[in-house]
């Protein structure tokens, strides 16, 4: 069955379009599970978890697209991964999901954490993939984690100046995610990126969704000083060949969900940055398992 793409509409940040995509008609008879994409991927991301016919009888799989990413777009010009947790939220309520599991990749797994700590009575249990709770510090460096500011502030300062309705992003920019995230991929499947890209972040209103998003990935606040009001279960997943973060920070940052009933770390032998995309079998099998536990 053909995922089912849509869009709906919220108020938040002047009034705002957020891409959904459901694995299959939404059964409310299944707990759902929400994915959040990482950094300037889109719902595309989650296609092995939308192709897993295990983790589709267990769960709705509902892909929410953050604000600078797939079809999500917002009146305001300027927004942040809270206003990204606000949106999923305001999307869940559009679409009349009263609860929800959520997955999160990278900038996903902080974006998944907002919406929990802001909705806990909706957030039920949180999924983190190879994801960093700190900000780009000087402690998770130390520990291991990439240097995102060195990464991101060359893409800022090139994505500065306006440019015309015939730019898309450079394949030379693509290539550099996917090899941080993933070591790299097939040529069949850089080309699906390639086209993506090109058509998620085209003129200059995508150059500069593109940039906002860099900042945002570079800027962001911590949550350390509020992890400890996480009330739901934690499983946090993270890959051993993850280049981005490290394993030695989630070890720290899994003992801060302090009162979490459950907050467990899982390392996945071999598994990348874009962990969903590297291990889906693992991730999926995991999920399924966690969401049986906590239901």
């Amino acid at each position: 069955m053909s995922n089912i793409e849509q869009t709906v509409e919220i108020p938040h940040l002047g009034g705002s379009t957020v891409g959904c995509t459901f694995a299959r008609p939404y059964d409310p008879a299944l707990p759902t599970l929400v994915l959040i994409n990482s950094y300037t991927t889109s719902a595309e991301l989650y296609r092995p978890q939308f192709a897993d016919p295990a983790l589709g009888s267990a769960a709705n799989l509902l892909a929410l697209e953050p604000y600078g990413h797939g079809r999500t777009r917002a009146s305001y010009q300027h927004f942040t991964y809270w206003d990204s947790a606000v949106a999923g939220l305001q999307a869940l309520e559009a679409l009349g999901i009263r609860e929800t599991f959520v997955l999160g990749t990278s900038q996903g797994g902080w974006v998944a954490v907002r919406m929990a700590l802001l909705a806990p009575d909706v957030v039920k249990g949180l999924i983190p993939l190879g994801t960093s709770m700190d900000f780009e510090s000087p402690r998770s460096r130390d520990l291991g984690c990439w240097d995102g500011i060195g990464f991101n502030t060359p893409i800022v300062d090139a994505f500065a100046d306006r440019v015309g309705e015939d730019w898309v992003v450079p394949d030379q920019f693509v290539d550099d995610v996917f090899d941080a995230a993933l070591g790299g991929v097939s040529g069949e499947e850089r080309e699906f990126w390639l086209a993506t890209y090109r058509a998620n972040y085209a003129g200059d209103a995508g150059r500069h969704r593109l940039r906002l998003s860099t900042v945002n990935l570079r800027d962001r606040d911590g949550l350390h000083g509020r992890l400890d009001d996480v009330r739901c279960p934690v499983l946090w997943l993270h890959g051993t060949a993850d280049q981005v973060y490290s394993v030695a920070n989630a070890q720290e940052e899994i003992r801060m969900f302090t009162r979490s009933p459950e907050a467990r770390l899982e390392t996945i032998e071999g598994g990348q940055h874009f962990l969903s995309a590297s291990n889906p079998e693992e991730v999926d099998s995991a999920a399924i398992e966690f969401m049986k536990r906590w239901v």
